[in-house]
């Protein structure tokens, strides 16, 4: 298959699941490599401020850089210093060790609301090898040389419906909403109901849910979506028709 052809079937694939789920966002990819891929910008917004425990990054959290991809329509690659400003993102995806953020205020403050305890905080599910570099992009655009690892969809009840039953045993997981990431990048789908910490610095609405699928075997995974989406248009078309009798 040459370059041509991949990058083909990345855009075919990413219009077949924003056809059969009626996705309002398309679907984004994420590449975790050793070193930043060639040939794709860097994400260059400011760095913030140092906070007071020296936590500083390009974004509020690695979950924002889900926003800027669908905003940006441009792939970019981040590295480990863009993630610095959030503790729980950096851990999940691999960038640093539960005992090198395990210090920092923002866990502290996460710990000393209840919003989770340290048993909590340990059994979250992270990458598990140290990534040189992450890269996001649209799907539909994905650039030469760049191997998707994971590729996440904003969703609402009656998408997760339909993916729910599309794959079997899909794992619903809840705080904090980017461990889904670290699942799917070991090669298990899973989707989360949102954490009160990532829709307050993603803007997410009340109704959308997010879902991460291993990028290895995408097309079967797709297929598996179609067919059931189509089956469930069958059943509401007769739920539709029955109705009318109470009309």
């Amino acid at each position: 298959m040459t370059i041509t052809d991949i990058a083909s079937s990345w855009e075919d694939l990413a219009e077949r699941l924003s056809g059969a789920l009626h996705l309002s966002l398309p679907p984004i990819f994420m590449s975790f490599t050793a070193t930043p891929p060639e040939g794709v910008r860097r994400f260059d917004a400011p760095m913030s401020e140092p906070a007071a425990d020296g936590r500083q990054g390009r974004v509020p959290a690695s979950c924002v850089f889900w926003v800027e991809a669908v905003k940006e329509g441009e792939s970019f690659s981040t590295e480990a210093e863009d993630h610095g400003n959030c503790s729980v993102g950096r851990y999940t995806h691999g960038i640093a060790s539960l005992e090198e953020v395990a210090g920092n205020d923002d866990v502290a403050a996460l710990l000393s609301s209840g919003w989770v305890t340290r048993e909590m905080f340990q059994a979250i599910p992270a990458v598990r090898e140290r990534p040189g570099a992450i890269a996001y992009g649209r799907l539909e655009g994905v650039p030469a040389g760049v191997s998707p690892d994971v590729i996440l969809l904003r969703v609402n009840g009656r998408q997760m419906m339909v993916l729910s039953d599309a794959i079997p045993g899909l794992r619903i997981e809840g705080k904090p909403q980017c461990h889904i990431v670290a699942i799917a990048k070991e090669g298990e789908a899973a989707a989360s109901v949102g954490c009160a910490l990532s829709r307050a610095r993603t803007g997410m609405r009340p109704e959308e849910m997010t879902c991460a699928l291993p990028a290895a075997g995408l097309e079967q995974v797709v297929e598996a979506i179609e067919r059931t989406a189509a089956t469930d248009s069958v059943v509401a078309r007769y739920a539709a028709d029955d109705a009318r009798r109470f009309e």
